[in-house]
């Protein structure tokens, strides 16, 4: 049986990175996850670094913003899978930037999940979001860095419940932002 490669995910207690941590475990991979040192004492976030620990997953302390850090957990693993959110995605090419320094990624999974940011025809706010998914993939592919994109598309579940309005956090109930001109066609 072929080695299994080791996985580091920075991102791992976001909406997507704690299913992909799980799922990096269960496949036999050694895990790792890159967290905050506050991530920890966090009481929903807290919680889940102790599953994660249940579960064999090797915590690596770091920050995308503190190099070091980064390279450090980099040098440790063959694979890394980024699955930062919509705030984070132009802070990836400080992982680029310490993939390239660290030398030995096999593979680089960028934050992709969602639409393919190369052939998506989006309306704001999710084409600037788009923009930088694309502006990601240059910079990967301009570093040359062993890579793949992954194109999930659309994950309702992470927009339903505010029915897509940037800023909210329950659905609203008195004003509704149509995006675009209101005629775009939709499944």
């Amino acid at each position: 049986m072929a080695e299994k490669s080791k996985i580091l995910v920075v991102g791992g207690t976001g909406y997507i990175g704690k299913f992909i941590v799980e799922a990096s475990v269960k496949a036999g991979h050694p895990t790792f996850a890159l967290v905050r040192e506050n991530t920890v004492s966090d009481p929903v976030k807290g919680k889940l670094v102790e599953d994660f620990r249940n579960l064999g997953v090797t915590l690596l302390h770091g920050d995308l913003h503190d190099h070091e850090s980064l390279v450090k957990a980099i040098k440790q693993v063959d694979v890394v899978i980024s699955t930062v959110g919509n705030m984070q995605l132009a802070d990836q090419t400080k992982l680029i930037t310490a993939i390239k320094e660290a030398g030995n990624v096999k593979r680089f999974f960028p934050s992709e999940f969602g639409n393919d940011a190369d052939r998506v025809n989006a309306v704001e706010p999710a084409k600037s979001s788009f923009s930088i998914k694309a502006q990601i993939r240059r910079a990967v592919e301009a570093e040359g860095i062993p890579h793949t994109y992954v194109a999930s598309n659309c994950f309702a579940g992470y927009f339903l419940p505010t029915l897509c309005q940037p800023g909210v956090s329950v659905p609203p109930r008195d004003k509704l932002t149509i995006l675009g001109d209101g005629n775009a066609k939709g499944t």
